[in-house]
């Protein structure tokens, strides 16, 4: 069930509510019908009008209907009030995407997150123990913290959100030291950050030959994936897949995976992967821009990756191929084409994690000669009375170590 409050956000409302609909499958539900109300402003108290809200009484009645959810954030008020009305349970998207995370949550930290998102959505809802409550039999809406947790009262419910933040706390600060480990030899960051279901898994197995598990659901990632790859130039990068974004993302989400978003904020590079075999790619892309901005990392720089090519018409490739420039690709993560336009665009991107230097080796450490040969790009090599001279491309952390054997910098 959506709102839209004037003609022109019709079209967006309708992409909103199918959305909602794969939402509420991923969830496990059985949809039977979704509808849109236009209005000027949103009821105070049952956020539809009250002809539409007997309408959805009616049809819960008539389907036998077990859930109905909205695709806007209800408020606490209008929430019990729509379920006295209908008769029977009310979520909002809020509700049903945390839902999803809870039942994709497989690690500790990501389960954490999730109940501490959850906690903080239903702390204000929870008056007394009316309707609401009495509804938590089980099913969609109720997995994670549990019935059990949801009837405690406001003081120790509070308390558990403490410590969760306080266990959180503990995970960030781990994060941070892992961190402070990968740049005391610091290999480039590039995380892949994008729309839910737009190849992200699929682009971070083909670039890694990982098995990482692929969903076509949404939100299939929700723990980060870190990867050491090794470009074609010998630079080493860290390669970091991330939880997909989605319109209307709830801010305790954003705020509760705060330690797995720090994955993005600390990247060198950001591969945007898009589904550009969706119709709603740009308004996807848009939702994903506007996440960004709020973590703070719209000035990171960024590669448009545009995925799914494998899906697209002859004329629809044609077309796309308009997209494709500097910093953007067309590419099949599934069928692997177009990634080493990709990787040499990253290369391009990472060009500063590397250096050209010439080298004079000695003899007696004539070894180093193999670790230049892994670690850079060799471009010449001679040999004088006094050691080796070598012309090669070396990360700036390989280089530094061996800045005593430095003869030239080159630009």
């Amino acid at each position: 069930m959506g709102c839209y409050f004037s003609s022109r956000e019709r079209t967006r409302a309708e992409e909103s509510l199918q959305e909602l609909e794969a939402l509420a499958q991923a969830a496990g539900a059985q949809v039977v019908d979704r509808t849109l109300q236009e209005r000027l402003a949103p009821d105070a108290a049952l956020y539809v009008g009250r002809g539409k809200a007997e309408a959805l009484r009616l049809l819960v009645e008539a389907e036998k209907l077990d859930l109905l959810v909205f695709d806007d954030e209800l408020s606490p008020g209008q929430q019990r009030n729509l379920e006295h009305k209908v008769d029977c349970k009310v979520l909002d998207r809020t509700q049903l995407i945390l839902d999803i995370f809870a039942r994709r949550a497989r690690t500790r930290e990501g389960k954490l997150q999730v109940e501490l998102a959850q906690l903080s959505y239903l702390l204000p809802r929870l008056a007394g123990k009316g309707i609401m409550l009495s509804r938590l039999g089980g099913g969609i809406g109720t997995r994670g913290p549990g019935e059990t947790k949801l009837e405690m009262d406001r003081r120790r419910i509070r308390n558990r959100i403490a410590q969760l933040r306080r266990d959180l706390d503990r995970v960030r600060t781990h994060r941070q030291l892992q961190r402070a480990k990968r740049q005391s030899v610091p290999f480039p960051i590039v995380a892949l950050v994008g729309y839910t279901n737009a190849g992200k898994s699929t682009l971070f197995n083909a670039l890694t030959e990982a098995d990482t598990a692929v969903s076509s659901q949404l939100f299939a990632t929700l723990d980060p994936l870190l990867r050491k790859v090794t470009l074609p130039n010998r630079l080493e990068i860290i390669l970091s897949d991330t939880v997909g974004f989605v319109r209307k993302l709830p801010h305790d989400i954003v705020a509760a995976f705060r330690a797995t978003l720090e994955e993005v904020r600390a990247a060198d590079l950001l591969l945007h992967v898009i589904d550009v075999s969706n119709p709603n790619w740009r308004e996807q892309s848009l939702a994903v821009s506007e996440v960004l901005l709020e973590l703070g990392v719209q000035n990171t720089p960024a590669i448009e990756v545009y995925n799914k090519l494998d899906l697209l018409s002859e004329d629809m490739r044609t077309e796309a191929g308009k997209l494709a420039g500097n910093r953007s690709v067309l590419v099949s993560a599934k069928e692997r084409s177009a990634l080493s336009t990709l990787i040499h665009q990253i290369m391009n991107a990472l060009e500063s994690f590397s250096v050209q230097v010439e080298l004079k080796i000695p003899y007696q450490r004539a070894a180093l000669i193999s670790r230049l040969h892994s670690e850079g790009r060799v471009n010449a090599e001679s040999y004088d009375s006094d050691g080796i001279r070598i012309d090669v491309v070396l990360p700036q952390s390989t280089a530094r170590s061996l800045r005593r054997y430095l003869v030239a910098q080159k630009v």
